[in-house]
């Protein structure tokens, strides 16, 4: 790639890389502050277990409104565009963080607390549920055919990036404050900040040029008739259904080392005063991520997206019965083995899963497909995972470690059967489409 052609993806991809980061960032912080204070400020008449299920309960919801917004966003990023959508998905973030910055708590308003919660939550879920596929679709379709899998991985950094900035700032927020500033007000600082970095992420993203790749396959189709869902679903069943069987193990991997392992310490296997060590792990091991995932997108262009992907899905269902013992050990060094190890593993998935799913489908209906397929199973996974974790482990006092471990075990197995049934699709062109090809078809 030239020097010229070069300039407009890497303005794309940094477009991308800061978007994905900032909302991400805003949907982590909830689940760190579900796992760490909102069980005990917004569920306050249960016991510390149940506290903390509750405020999971409202995390998972939000997991259930991803498919919304990526049906509804996915629907007119194919029809209208990709950049529009994404300022869109950015801005509604924004203010549904900002929003749960300043909610008043249980103490305050009593059970309205918890219901504005749940709201802002819900917003939180719509908007991410359309960021993913158009940021990483806008990655994709700028790209060429050979590095594809390098310039979509960015986007997956961006999560990683996110992930990173919200326990950066919650590992310093428990390194200077006492616990009780800390859920008295200090709690609020991460979500306020959100404010600034929206800012931030419009201004890059209003930068862009629209998708090529879109804007072809947008002249070839009447945009009235035009209806992205119904279309994929017609056109694409078997890539929705890998697309989700893909995601299992991935999406559950990630909430396991970066969710479960804080109240599982905090709450299971140490104190509170443990809080710091959990969070300088997931500190080192979403920088190391961030580092790792370009690196191993470019991998995938050279040896393929399923050979890393399988990898991935094997290796995190041996690490899960490794997990817990080092968490539970107390032991920072072994807690950050712990995370890191299970970062890394999570990274073979995730670094090629950007470009493998863009390549699954058609640019007409690319942004739907994509969307769906990774927010539907973000409801059995993502949404899931750290409540089925909870009742799986049981007893504060003896937890079933082991029960979990068979719980991600599965995951696996399924996510390597839909990674078999896949085709290899690096370096494969992304201007195909089963829709335009059917309009274009004589009658007859």
């Amino acid at each position: 790639m030239s020097t010229t052609a070069r300039a407009p993806i890497v303005k794309v991809v940094f477009a991308s890389l800061v978007g994905t980061a900032v909302e991400w960032y805003d949907f982590f912080l909830y689940g760190s502050a579900a796992a760490l204070v909102f069980g005990t400020l917004f569920f306050p008449k249960s016991d510390s277990v149940t506290g903390t299920l509750l405020a999971f309960g409202t995390y998972a919801l939000g997991f259930l409104a991803r498919p919304l917004g990526g049906v509804v966003f996915g629907h007119f990023g194919d029809r209208v565009g990709r950049k529009k959508m994404l300022v869109v998905s950015l801005m509604m973030m924004g203010v549904a963080t900002v929003a749960i910055g300043l909610l008043p708590t249980y103490a305050s308003i009593g059970v309205a607390a918890p219901i504005l919660l749940l709201v802002c939550r819900l917003g939180q879920g719509f908007a991410v549920g359309g960021e993913w596929g158009g940021a990483v679709l806008m990655a994709a379709e700028h790209g060429d055919d050979a590095r594809r899998g390098f310039w979509s991985s960015w986007p997956q950094a961006g999560v990683a990036l996110g992930n990173l900035l919200a326990t950066g700032v919650l590992w310093v927020l428990a390194l200077v404050q006492p616990d009780e500033a800390f859920n008295a007000w200090g709690w609020r600082i991460p979500f306020l900040l959100s404010a600034v970095l929206v800012l931030v992420g419009l201004w890059v993203r209003l930068q862009i040029e629209e998708s090529p790749l879109f804007q072809e396959a947008r002249a070839k189709l009447p945009a009235k008739e035009h209806q992205p869902l119904l279309e994929v679903i017609r056109r694409y069943p078997r890539e929705i259904i890998l697309a989700m069987g893909m995601r299992l193990a991935e999406n559950i991997a990630y909430y396991l080392v970066t969710v479960i392992s804080i109240t599982y310490l905090t709450t299971f296997a140490g104190t509170s005063a443990d809080k710091s060590k959990i969070l300088t792990a997931l500190l080192i091991g979403s920088a190391v991520q961030f580092v790792l995932i370009p690196i191993l997108g470019a991998v995938s262009d050279r040896v393929g997206r399923r050979p890393l992907y399988l990898a991935g899905a094997i290796g995190i269902a041996i690490w899960s019965y490794v997990f817990f013992d080092l968490i539970g050990s107390r032991s920072e060094p072994k807690i950050i083995l712990a995370v890191l190890v299970g970062l890394i593993l999570h990274s073979l998935m995730y670094a090629p899963q950007a470009a493998f799913f863009a390549e699954l489908f058609g640019t007409s209906v690319r942004y739907t497909g994509a969307s769906v397929g990774y927010q539907l199973a973000s409801i059995l996974a993502g949404a899931l995972a750290p409540i089925i974790a909870l009742k799986l482990l049981g007893d504060v006092h003896h937890p079933n470690t082991t029960a979990v471990a068979i719980y991600m075990t599965v995951a696996s197995v399924l996510t390597v059967i839909a990674v078999l049934a896949a085709k290899e699709t690096a370096r494969s062109s992304l201007r195909h489409d089963r829709v335009t090809d059917a309009v274009r078809e004589p009658v007859g």
